[in-house]
């Protein structure tokens, strides 16, 4: 716990102490997909209109628990103020694991493996004057790979999230 508050702290004074041209954020992105979870996200600015996003995810559910990493090429549109709208593509990697308790008939005799996704993405944002930035967007995703991780293969992901600009 102490090496958590310790490194939001680091965090929180790298942020504060950066100059105007803000070219990095680095936050979590919190929601659900079939389960509550969360994200570490760091976004690099490209040019004024464009970034690349990260994400380093985990997922937990009565069912499975899945660890996910997705890269997002996003564009990016003033609105007014701070508030910003942007879309995005990509895709990632990840892997799941059933929970003891899910009935055999659900997944069969497999109870982990990985699984390939492309995302969309699609949200809005907003930039306050000091380097904190709040977000909620929609990520659909689409599964490839291994069937028994998901019925239908898709994923509706909606998640807050909150950044630290740099």
């Amino acid at each position: 716990m102490k090496k958590v508050l310790l490194s939001a702290f680091l965090l929180i004074g790298l942020a504060f102490s950066s100059q105007a041209q803000e070219k990095n954020a680095i936050g979590l992105r919190l929601g659900d997909n079939d389960g509550f979870g969360g994200e570490v996200s760091y976004q690099r600015r490209l040019s004024t209109d464009n970034r690349l996003e990260l994400d380093l995810g985990w997922r937990d559910s009565d069912y499975y628990d899945a660890v996910k990493i997705a890269a997002l090429y996003q564009w990016v549109w003033n609105i007014e103020g701070g508030f910003n709208w942007y879309a995005g593509v990509g895709g990632g990697v990840g892997t799941w694991d059933f929970n003891d308790r899910v009935p055999n008939y659900y997944h069969g005799d497999d109870d982990s493996g990985t699984f390939l996704f492309a995302a969309g993405d699609i949200g809005i944002e907003y930039n306050f004057d000091f380097p904190l930035q709040l977000s909620l967007d929609f990520r659909p995703e689409l599964y490839f790979g291994d069937d028994d991780f998901r019925e239908n293969n898709f994923g509706p992901d909606i998640a807050l999230g909150v950044r630290f600009r740099f």
